[in-house]
């Protein structure tokens, strides 16, 4: 069975995504860099054979329109109701005799060597974080032996995002993979042609 890669991501819609983003850069330009990099996150990890690529979406009854051969390719699935916290356990519980990582949608760094790298070192642990910069994580993986309550009492967007999760995983060997940063405000995006000087002043 191959390994398989959770991504989680909001559907995308205006003023429903990136929200601390649009506060800097507007609701347009917001809705344009998470459309453009969840979709160029997804064509980087199906043009990788040796793990099975899964888009969890929220609201669940979302419908998504995916450019060219994605909307062929790719496998979609609810994330269900509940916090983050929940959410993930259950995409993980879905695949319970597998190694699974599951990542954001909002880390443009991020690449399949990170996954395949993530998988490795499941060899030598049962889990596997990605630390962001600001304190959480771009990434989270498990084998088949897992923590009983992986997510429970984490604050969610905080810079204690990581910490919080550890204390789950006390009882389990953790490796970490390269520190990345996720993009959460106008400090946090690259330069990148998205972004109009019109959107960047829009309040």
């Amino acid at each position: 069975m191959k390994n398989v890669v959770l991504v989680f991501a909001r559907a995308p819609r205006l003023g429903a995504v990136k929200r601390r983003l649009a506060r800097d850069l507007g609701a347009q330009a917001a809705l344009r860099f998470h459309r453009a990099t969840l979709f160029a996150l997804l064509r980087r990890l199906l043009a990788e054979r040796r793990f099975a690529t899964v888009l969890c979406l929220t609201p669940d009854r979302s419908r998504l329109v995916l450019p060219g051969r994605l909307g062929r390719r790719l496998a979609i699935r609810p994330q269900g109701p509940g916090d983050l916290g929940a959410r993930m356990a259950r995409a993980f519980r879905a695949f319970p005799r597998r190694r699974v990582a599951l990542v954001g949608s909002d880390i443009p760094a991020l690449a399949p060597a990170d996954l395949l790298a993530a998988f490795a070192a499941l060899g030598r642990a049962e889990a596997a974080f990605g630390p962001a910069a600001d304190g959480g994580y771009w990434l989270v993986a498990q084998g088949p032996r897992r923590a009983e309550r992986p997510f429970a009492a984490v604050r969610w967007s905080s810079r204690h995002a990581l910490a919080d999760t550890l204390e789950n995983f006390r009882s389990q060997r953790v490796a970490f993979l390269r520190t990345l940063r996720d993009v959460d405000t106008a400090a946090d995006v690259p330069i990148t042609p998205l972004l109009t000087a019109t959107e960047q002043r829009q309040p």
